[in-house]
């Protein structure tokens, strides 16, 4: 069974219900990456614009990313997560969902 749902730019993305209930699980986690592309400028101000970290928080991830190669930055459904994964990349953070 497919299921289609259209975003706001009139774009159709076709799911199988295994995937929308999938989505529906709360154990997922967005991972924040190393990359040799952005500074720790932007990636502290994508996590606070777009997550709410305060700047202490966002820091100390920011930190964590560069020393340990990647950061659990959210957990949630992986609908929820993946809005925060689609804003991260296009502001060039390399994001993935666990």
């Amino acid at each position: 069974m497919n299921i289609r749902f259209a975003d706001t730019e009139t774009q159709e993305e076709t799911l199988t219900l295994e995937e929308v209930l999938a989505g529906l699980k709360t154990n997922k986690r967005l991972i924040l990456w190393n990359d040799e592309v952005n500074t720790f400028d932007h990636v502290i101000y994508c996590l606070v614009k777009y997550l709410d970290y305060s700047d202490p928080q966002a820091e100390k991830i920011a930190w964590t990313v560069h020393t340990q190669g990647k950061c659990a930055i959210l957990e949630g459904s992986y609908t929820e997560l993946e809005v925060y994964r689609k804003i991260l990349q296009q502001e060039g953070l390399t994001v993935s969902i666990d």
